[in-house]
């Protein structure tokens, strides 16, 4: 019944098997991938004719998890997967940017890709293995599509490469890196590291294509014994159209693009489209002209040949930049003072207006992932607006490109973010990005360390983001351009971002529209964005070239204190009795993690204090021989109660409110006074022993040692602890007799 093709090798240490012919027959493509555990199912279906009119490749990609992969209920009211989570939209989109540039050029036929997480082991993560399986089931499907494709993870870990770690050994890796290819070149790159060199980056992405050859090959073999029939497409001979266009409106383009401006420059070339559809597109005056797809179609071939010809033959950009030239930048903090911190970062036509705020660990984000559910502290969302590129819109949520930006922008900054421990807030940056003509999210990365910074985070280094362009002609000329503008990322073959610091690279990011790049093509451009990054920051230290040292008169305060695990049980208090008590009384916020670290938050100082004191006289006991600000809560006959570390009362005997004899407490003190007290320790029976009588009341010094010496200049014997500090003599019951006498002694 089932015509089942297996291929299996040996990867980076684990099985990995490619299956077809058992599940999902019905698609034109579909393949079971089997690293590990981890299984990963991804089909391809497509249709068999382009829909009318559409001048771009409908392709879909869609990569869902399954909570039943990990033996998992969805959490929530509903018991169903919803919306693509962020993983999901995040990983969708890393497997749709290398498969894309390799299907055959003209294809505009409606296709879809689902890659559906069946199983996850907890060790491999299943982006690589859909990426994988995603290829393969294209490769065997029969589309025009001109792979396959491998895909790989790198870790740097203790200064050597690992091929595809586990999600154990992540956190310890100075690197994550993902990497697709060819058996050729490079298709894409996705990354974080904590400012690592352009060599090590380098050579991580060579480790990587070297290490995806193995994969490429085995789905090479399957498909030699499971490929369908390549389907029979013929791309539309667009090359009468181009030259007919090029007659009518060539000299138009190139005026066109002669203008340095956005607007003049779109506005030229419009005329010139208009023009040039007017006499080509078909109509009802024009019934045998070009229908629209196709015109459209060769227009954008006429406008990239005008572009890339200047560039190559004469080192000339639209914008009359050099190649490696960095646009004018204007960077400005504080712009928002009632914020946490604020930042406008404009370079050339693009701006963010990117804003700070912190919050305390209430407002951190619970992920439900497969691995496992974890908090969040540091978010970044990225909106990009319609009118930011002078355009109408719809204005919704956030889709995959705010997603996937504002993704980036998190991966730059994060590794320079400050430990919890050091700096316990939860941080959100918002970028509002106000114009955009190239390369938003590099601008995000600088407007939100701009940001950080003005909000006080102790930001390690400040970081900065560039984006790189190609232009690769099928000669091999080449030419590396910084700071590409939206046309240049438009009509060219790569965009390349990097950021980092002055030091070392923070994270990576390429796409590609031509069948790979080489080794020397990276190399440059990796010099190249190094120098234009290094501007970048110079540029930006202007502003700011370091944190603030405080926070914002408008942040909340935070300190974080450890209490033993054992202690949070009374610290929360039974049903939260205690803790819900300390936070009205104290007005301040206190949340409590699992490992005892307990966060106090407040607008004031002395409300943080309160809680803080309180909090610690739970989980901890009083020092012997320090001295207290307590309160006086309740006077008796043989003394006072004095509430003096946070919730602990002690017990001042009458004998230890003065040094002249007090017949009764209420004759000098009342109750809610505040007073200074000497913790002696703890009485045979464990009661609280207190002292105010060697206490100064007014400076809180503690004057035994003063006491002792005018006692000894009167020939009289020291204070004794042991009776609470009145020295013991034949016949003297001494100490307070567990409070409940009061006190009868012989005189002194």
């Amino acid at each position: 019944m089932f015509d089942i093709k297996r291929k299996t090798i040996d990867w980076a240490g684990r099985p990995l098997t490619l299956e077809t012919g058992r599940i999902a027959r019905q698609a034109d493509g579909a393949v079971l991938a089997t690293y590990g555990e981890t299984v990963v199912l991804a089909t391809v279906v497509y249709g068999r004719a382009p829909k009318p009119g559409l001048d771009f490749f409908p392709l879909t990609v869609n990569y869902q998890e399954k909570t039943f992969a990990a033996g998992k209920i969805p959490g929530g009211y509903f018991k169903r997967e919803g919306r693509p989570t962020e993983k999901e939209t995040l990983v969708s989109r890393l497997i749709d940017r290398p498969i894309r540039p390799l299907f055959v050029k003209g294809f505009k036929n409606e296709t879809q890709v689902v890659i559906t997480v069946l199983q996850h082991d907890l060790e491999n993560d299943p982006d690589i293995v859909g990426m994988v399986a995603a290829s393969a089931a294209l490769t065997i499907s029969g589309v025009p599509f001109m792979g396959p494709i491998g895909a790989a993870r790198v870790g740097y870990i203790e200064g050597e490469y690992v091929l595809n770690p586990t999600l154990e050994q992540l956190p310890t890796s100075d690197l994550d890196l993902v990497v697709a290819g060819t058996q050729d070149a490079l298709m894409m790159v996705e990354s974080e590291a904590k400012e690592l060199s352009e060599d090590i980056m380098l050579n991580a992405l060579m480790f990587a294509h070297r290490g995806m050859q193995p994969v490429i090959d085995a789905i090479i073999e399957l498909a030699e014994h499971a490929a369908k029939e390549p389907f029979d497409f013929q791309a539309d001979d667009v090359s009468d159209v181009v030259a007919s266009i090029k007659k009518l409106v060539g000299d138009d383009i190139k005026a066109a693009y002669a203008h340095t401006g956005k607007y003049d420059r779109r506005s030229g070339v419009d005329t010139a489209k208009k023009k040039a559809a007017q006499a080509l597109v078909a109509s009802d005056e024009n019934p045998d002209g070009v229908e629209p797809g196709k015109f459209s179609t060769a227009f954008k071939e006429c406008e990239a040949d005008v572009l890339r010809r200047d560039i190559i033959e004469n080192a000339h950009r639209v914008d009359g930049r050099a190649l490696d030239k960095v646009r004018a930048i204007v960077s400005e903090v504080g712009v928002l003072p009632r914020t946490h911190g604020s930042a406008l970062f404009t370079r050339g036509e693009t701006q963010a207006m990117v804003v700070a705020t912190l919050g305390t660990g209430e407002d951190e984000q619970y992920v439900d992932a497969l691995a496992g559910t974890y908090k969040e502290k540091f978010l970044l969302h990225y909106n990009f607006p319609p009118y930011s590129v002078g355009e109408t819109g719809r204005m919704g949520g956030a889709g995959r490109r705010e997603i996937g930006h504002g993704k980036l922008a998190w991966r730059a900054l994060r590794p320079m973010l400050p430990t919890a421990e050091d700096f316990p807030y939860t941080i959100r940056l918002v970028s509002e990005i106000t114009e955009s003509n190239g390369s938003s999210s590099m601008a995000t990365v600088c407007g939100g360390s701009l940001a950080l910074m003005d909000a006080g985070v102790p930001l390690i280094r400040p970081v900065s983001g560039i984006a790189m362009g190609l232009i690769l002609e099928p000669s091999g000329e080449f030419a590396i351009l910084s700071d590409i503008l939206g046309d240049e990322d438009h009509l060219g073959d790569m965009d390349f971002k990097v950021a980092g610091t002055e030091v070392g690279i923070t994270s990576l990011q390429m796409d590609i529209k031509v069948a790979g790049i080489t080794e020397e093509i990276m190399k440059q451009a990796l010099t190249q964005a190094s120098a234009g990054r290094l501007h970048i920051l110079q540029e930006m230290a202007k502003a700011m070239d370091a944190p603030r040292g405080e926070l914002g008169a408008y942040a909340p305060k935070i300190e974080a204190i450890k209490v033993p695990v054992d202690k949070i049980r009374e610290v929360i208090g039974t049903g939260g009795k205690v803790i819900r008590e300390i936070v009205e009384k104290t007005g301040a916020k206190i949340n409590i993690e699992d490992d005892g670290t307990v966060k106090i938050a407040a607008s004031e100082q002395d409300k943080i204090d309160a809680a803080k004191a309180w909090i610690q006289s739970i989980t901890s006991e009083p020092e012997p021989g320090a001295i207290y600000t307590g309160k006086v809560v309740k006077l008796v006959d043989f003394g006072a109660f004095v509430n003096f570390f946070g919730a602990k009362d002690g017990l001042v005997h009458v004998s230890q409110i003065a040094l002249e004899r007090v017949a009764n407490p209420a004759d000098v003190l009342t109750e809610g006074q505040e007073v200074k007290v000497k913790f002696l320790g703890m009485d045979d029976r464990g009661k609280t022993k207190l002292s105010m009588k060697v206490v100064d009341q007014e400076t809180g010094e503690d004057i035994t040692d003063k006491i002792n010496a005018e006692r000894a200049e009167r020939g009289e014997a020291p204070l004794s602890d042991d009776t609470g500090g009145r020295p013991k003599r034949d016949g003297d019951r001494g100490g307070d007799r567990g409070g409940g006498d009061r006190g009868r002694r012989r005189r002194d």
